[in-house]
């Protein structure tokens, strides 16, 4: 583990998510991504009662955080893919819930572990994984992958407009020898990489380089379609007037969440009946996206790209 990295995870809009819940001290809400326990340790402060917190993770690195809140005796860490949301609530007893949270961001724990693979900064072996226990490394997608395959990931998920070019260099490299660590594929990639002429720190190669491993991420953990079902899901769980709050930081993700809040479905397309009325599931509480203010983007850099969406289920459905 880094040195540098002694906290767990810096929470995003700490207040400004945990407020979008508008929350009922004895309420029942859900926060499907726990991380180092932030988002949740804010919640929980503000449930009284019958009130109770569910909490998501998949990494077993979550489990020494989730134990310390356990003792309060309102709290539930579900070590799972927040893709099975409903099934867990179901299993716990609540066809509904009064809110749900979600910050979709890879944490600063993953980025600063040095084992992980998460980040370009450190030689690491290529993993990405969020759920150790998973098969499907990024070692394996660069290793095994086709150059179509490899393109079509790059292209989707890293939004990258040279991706051709960028997995037939992968391809070309492993053929000479295997690349299996982080430092191995910035090699390769670095002579493909845009390059700032305005910068000497070389701003837009790192951007190009963190659109690659955000893209390899991106498929080991399989994040567009848990995404996909866990908003599917939420609709249904939430109960009219329970609300959800989201942290979305880079465009795949944050369509998807505007397109669920905009018409009720990923795909964004509004269905209205005979008299032309929306039938959209969720109202949106504020009228454009929160962001994180200067100090706060000063303070903690991941929280740059944040962007917060807070919608409410509709009492009229």
């Amino acid at each position: 583990m880094n040195a540098k990295s002694e906290e767990y995870h810096v929470p995003v809009l700490l207040k400004e998510t945990v407020d979008g819940l508008d929350i009922k001290p004895g309420g029942i809400y859900v926060d499907l991504t726990f991380g180092g326990g932030g988002h949740s340790r804010e919640i929980l402060r503000r449930l009284e009662g019958t009130g109770h917190l569910y909490s998501f993770d998949q990494d077993e690195d979550a489990l020494p955080k989730a134990r310390e809140l356990e003792a309060a005796g309102n709290f539930t860490f579900v070590r799972s893919n927040f893709r099975f949301l409903r099934n867990w609530m179901l299993y716990y007893g609540h066809e509904q819930v009064d809110g749900i949270l979600a910050d979709l961001g890879v944490s600063s724990h993953h980025l600063d572990d040095e084992r992980r693979g998460f980040s370009f900064r450190f030689d690491a072996p290529l993993d990405m994984r969020m759920n150790q226990q998973a098969s499907l490394t990024a070692k394996r997608i660069v290793q095994e992958y086709s150059e179509e395959q490899l393109s079509d990931v790059l292209y989707l998920y890293g939004e990258l407009k040279n991706s051709r070019r960028i997995a037939k260099a992968i391809v070309a490299a492993r053929q000479q020898k295997p690349v299996e660590t982080t430092g191995e594929l910035v090699e390769v990639l670095k002579p493909l990489m845009a390059r700032d002429s305005k910068s000497s720190k070389g701003d837009r190669e790192k951007k190009d380089l963190a659109r690659v491993f955000q893209a390899l991420r991106i498929e080991v953990n399989g994040e567009m379609l848990a995404l996909r079902e866990m908003l599917r899901a939420a609709i249904g769980l939430l109960r009219p007037g329970g609300r959800l709050s989201i942290l979305t930081y880079h465009s795949l993700e944050d369509r998807m969440v505007k397109n669920i809040v905009k018409a009720g479905n990923v795909e964004g397309k509004t269905e209205t009946d005979l008299f032309g009325r929306s039938h959209a599931p969720l109202e949106a509480v504020n009228r454009s996206v929160i962001t994180p203010s200067l100090a706060e983007q000063e303070s903690n850099p991941r929280s740059r790209s944040a962007k917060l969406r807070v919608a409410e289920k509709s009492v009229s459905l």
